[in-house]
């Protein structure tokens, strides 16, 4: 069963799961400071300092978890897997710093952003050590230059795609003529990429050919949709620790919650369009609370639940998973994870689907009134 029917909430204590098995908190310590040493490489650099601050304000660590699970289950060695883990949850949170800039966010995880406390001219060096930081802490990898230099290359090849992906959704600002299809591919390298990486290199570590990881690491991709989707939709109904409601509204992001709407109600370009394009300092708080409200009781927001419900399905039922029981577990966790935090969204956007409104259903085209 998938996990977005079910329709109570999930217990306080939980029993084992398959991305905590019993040596992950332990390793996740030594990511922890792996971490922090291979920043301290420049130590005596405002920049190292800021990329230390920036690390030890928190997270979920879902990349770096994710990396020693898949290894552990493929048999990866641990004195292995932990710098591996480390790597790509530095290439994660330098995407962070810079985003930050870039969506001139303030708040991160409870706490000032990098650019905010320090300026953006240290923090986008700060987000540049983060950046070249994974390619030292692969150095940490007992292994011959040989495989490392495989790892490198999907480090490189997938940061090519998060930067892609960052700069096509950046393109999207301002358009209010964008499908689902569109949203997607720009999403979908930026958020995509970052999963499909700790998977792919892990079993490289295990062992198993390119091509074999290279299928593995693909079936963790769609989980970065998952996720971009469980976001925009946590940034209206729920709190992403950024300090504000509506984020993605003032920075003048195309969510799919907007394209969603837009595409139920094409005569709203012109109202939703002045409101993104309005700079951040200067949208109304009413009218944000005025969207939150129309994407919830005209469909954007059913539609969009609808989508996260079908894309869960789809992970759950990828064949390349079938073939890897503990795989397929690690990619119902993660997904549960990623899903929880907009949990108490689901069991109402079900019951939608049974009345018949769910993605593709409805074109209504009201007008802003």
């Amino acid at each position: 069963m998938a996990l977005l029917t079910r329709t109570s909430p999930a217990p306080a204590r939980r029993t084992r799961t398959a991305l905590r098995p019993p040596d992950v908190e332990a390793d996740l310590a030594r990511v922890e400071q792996t971490m922090r040493s291979v920043v301290g490489i420049a130590a005596e650099a405002p920049a190292g300092a800021l990329a230390r601050e920036h690390l030890a304000s928190g997270g979920k660590r879902l990349r770096a978890r994710l990396a020693l699970s898949v290894g552990g289950a493929l048999g990866a060695p641990p004195e292995r897997a932990v710098p591996w883990a480390a790597a790509c949850e530095l290439l994660h949170n330098a995407t962070l710093v810079h985003d930050d800039i870039q969506d001139g966010d303030r708040t991160r995880r409870g706490h000032r952003t990098v650019w905010a406390e320090h300026g953006v001219a240290q923090a986008i060096n700060a987000g540049d050590l983060l950046l070249i930081a994974p390619y030292l802490a692969l150095d940490r990898i007992p292994a011959g230059d040989g495989l490392r230099w495989r790892l490198a290359r999907i480090v490189a090849a997938r940061s090519a795609e998060v930067a892609a992906g960052q700069s096509g959704e950046l393109a999207l600002g301002g358009a209010v003529r964008v499908t689902m299809e569109e949203y997607r591919a720009a999403v979908g390298g930026k958020t995509g990429a970052l999963f499909q990486l700790p998977v792919e290199g892990a079993a490289i570590l295990a062992g198993r050919p390119e091509a074999e990881a290279a299928s593995l690491g693909g079936a963790f991709r769609e989980i970065g949709f998952l996720y971009q989707m469980q976001d925009d939709v946590l940034d209206l109904y729920g709190d992403k620790g950024r300090g504000a409601t509506g984020s993605d509204i003032r920075e003048g992001k195309i969510s799919a919650l907007v394209v969603e709407h837009l595409t139920l109600h094409p005569a709203d370009r012109t109202w939703l369009g002045r409101l993104l394009a309005l700079p951040r300092e200067e949208t109304p708080d009413a009218d944000v609370q005025r969207a939150m409200l129309r994407f919830r009781v005209e469909g954007a927001l059913d539609n969009v639940l609808a989508r996260i419900r079908a894309t869960n399905d789809r992970i759950l039922a990828d064949p390349v998973l079938a073939i890897h029981p503990g795989i397929h577990a690690l990619a119902a966790e993660l997904a549960g994870r990623v899903l929880r935090p907009i949990e108490h969204l689901l069991p109402a956007a079900a019951a939608a689907a049974g009345n018949g409104r769910t993605a593709g259903v409805g074109t209504r085209t009201g007008t802003a009134g």
